[in-house]
């Protein structure tokens, strides 16, 4: 897992993993991973989520507005 490193220190992300075709997230106050994928939330979603997680902003927003339970486990 890799820090996220939220800019801004006001995202609900703590942790991100980044696969082929899903991401790993693991939020604030919380032990529990969720992962989404290409086949939960669309590719389109899980390369933005990439995109964002690697860029420190903006990912919790991201996922609370677009794919908040699409995660597959």
């Amino acid at each position: 897992m890799q820090r996220y490193s939220d800019i801004d220190r006001d995202s609900g992300v703590r942790e991100f993993e980044i696969h082929d075709t899903s991401i790993i997230i693991i939020f604030s106050g919380s032990r529990k991973t969720y992962t989404y994928s290409y086949q939960s939330a669309g590719q389109h979603h899980i390369e933005q989520m990439k995109r964002l997680a690697l860029a420190g902003e903006g990912l919790n927003a991201y996922i609370n507005k677009n794919v908040k339970h699409k995660f597959s486990r």
